[in-house]
């Protein structure tokens, strides 16, 4: 195999999941070189690649120059970016974009929805045009993808039942109108819906809006997801959420959610009483 397929270049936010793919890279015999995004990377990421630099999250020229350095054509990206970050009040000056990120915005997305999916494909070609070509974000750690059917000890109850048949339409159309990816249900009724602020955020605005528990929460990609990027994860820290919050139920696409710390994820599920559902 040629020296540069050997390297793999890893794009990261924030999260669990940059340290998932890294590790999953590292035990397939690549050399990973990372370039995390300021201000969203985890700190302690720096000790699961080969290379590690931060880098500004609207000047790509620096990340393509830099993987281009170490010999990286082939990259993933993945982790969370924290939008809300995005519209603070300093953010032209916090965030100025160096002439890649205006060529994406005003060029590849001229007269076109600047949505999410939009960026994201744009800002793909624009790596892809330097270079850097961005691949399937789960190559490396397809075993933590959520199974089919349910993962937990138990059945699901006829009513919860019937709230994934009411809630999982829904969820796919909020994706694909690029509103969220998930949402809360209970009783056939919607008590939240994921935007802005995450999924993290949602679950605890459910549980001030439903102090009684006993709802769901379903998670799902989006219609046509990019695996290269935005595969909805879920991991321990979501099964707690969801406990102290009065969830009873999660629900997850089947073959397109990551499930962080798998086994763990379950076993910590079965002891709080939390049921996992994989819906194909």
């Amino acid at each position: 195999m040629a020296r540069e397929e050997k390297v793999l270049g890893l794009i990261a936010g924030g999260g669990r999941l940059p340290f998932v793919v890294a590790r999953g890279a590292k035990k397939a015999g690549m050399k990973v070189i990372c370039v995390g995004l300021a201000d969203n990377a985890e700190p302690g990421l720096c000790d699961e690649v080969d290379e590690f630099f931060s880098v500004a999250i609207a000047r790509p020229c620096s990340w393509i120059r830099k993987l281009r350095k170490h010999g990286v054509r082939r990259t993933i990206m993945v982790g969370g970016v924290a939008k809300s970050r995005l519209y603070s009040p300093w953010r032209i000056l916090h965030y100025l974009p160096d002439w890649r990120a205006l060529k994406i915005y005003y060029w590849r997305l001229a007269k076109k929805d600047k949505g999410d999916d939009r960026l994201l494909k744009g800002l793909a070609d624009e790596l892809a045009s330097g270079g850097i070509i961005l691949e399937n974000s789960m190559t490396y750690c397809k075993e933590s993808m959520a199974d089919a059917g349910v993962m937990t000890a138990g059945e699901l109850s006829s009513s919860l039942k019937d709230d994934v048949d009411f809630g999982w339409p829904i969820v796919k159309k909020c994706g694909e109108l690029d509103i969220g990816q998930a949402i809360v249900v209970k009783e056939r009724a919607i008590i939240a819906v994921e935007a802005v602020e995450g999924t993290a955020k949602m679950i605890e605005r459910a549980g001030q809006y439903c102090r009684k528990g006993g709802w769901t929460l379903i998670k799902s990609s989006k219609p046509n997801q990019d695996m290269r990027f935005d595969v909805p994860c879920v991991g321990p820290e979501t099964i707690r959420s969801l406990a102290d919050n009065g969830g009873k139920c999660l629900v997850i696409e089947a073959g397109k959610t990551m499930i962080i710390d798998k086994s763990e994820t379950i076993s910590l599920a079965n002891e709080l009483g939390i049921t996992i559902l994989g819906r194909e």
